[in-house]
């Protein structure tokens, strides 16, 4: 149940210069994806087109993201904080990505071992831990290791996968019988690992199952 109070861009708070902060996060796993300024007029033909609209600062326009590259956001839900100060954007990335340089995601330089003095570059975007962990499983398929179970299950294929699932099925359900809290997570996660492995045996993207579950909502 929701709870529905009258609402107006007016009530949000801008800074001096009439600008927001605007977050824009992948719909489906949940990836933070861009930073960028909004105003009211761009609030509003965002709002409008459902196609993010954002402020640039440095041209001093409004500006369609993907206008020139083609990789338009579609809007699929905005908020805002508690200090109504700050928006976050839930969309629907097409193209190659967010970022001008080609990457997914903006947010693709960490701090290495939280040291001031090395960066790293992480191909994929920080997001929930099962889109996490299908990222890395195909890293796994991609790049093979020796000593790799992922990779010994690849390569003997869909019985022993299906078989895999088979008996991890069954450990879950005695888990949860048996009403043990910890057994029972540790049993749907073997449970998750395996399906993901399968999935990628069979060329399925763990994104297409969101999709297929974002659809199921409604």
């Amino acid at each position: 149940m929701t709870n529905s109070t009258d609402f107006s861009l007016n009530d949000l708070s801008y800074n001096n210069d009439g600008l927001i902060p605007a977050i824009a996060q992948d719909w489906l796993d949940g990836s933070i994806l861009m930073f960028a300024w909004m105003n009211m007029d761009s609030l509003k033909k965002t709002l409008k087109t459902k196609e993010v609209h954002y402020w640039s600062r440095s041209r001093s326009e409004i500006w369609r993201k993907g206008a020139t590259s083609g990789n338009i956001q579609i809007l699929k839900e905005i908020r805002f904080d508690c200090d109504n100060d700050a928006l976050l954007l839930f969309i629907e990335q097409k193209g190659s990505g967010a970022c001008h340089t080609g990457e997914r995601s903006c947010f693709f330089n960490k701090i290495s071992d939280f040291s001031i003095n090395e960066v790293e570059k992480k191909e994929n975007p920080l997001s929930n831990e099962c889109s996490e962990l299908f990222n890395r499983l195909n890293d796994r398929a991609i790049s093979p290791k020796k000593e790799s179970y992922t990779n010994y299950l690849l390569t003997k294929g869909s019985n022993t996968i299906l078989k895999k699932i088979g008996e991890e099925s069954a450990e879950f359900i005695m888990a949860c019988m048996k009403n043990d809290n910890s057994e029972i997570a540790n049993e749907a996660a073997d449970i998750i690992y395996h399906l993901q492995v399968a999935l990628l045996h069979k060329d399925v993207t763990w994104r297409e199952v969101l999709e297929v579950l974002a659809n199921r909502k409604k």
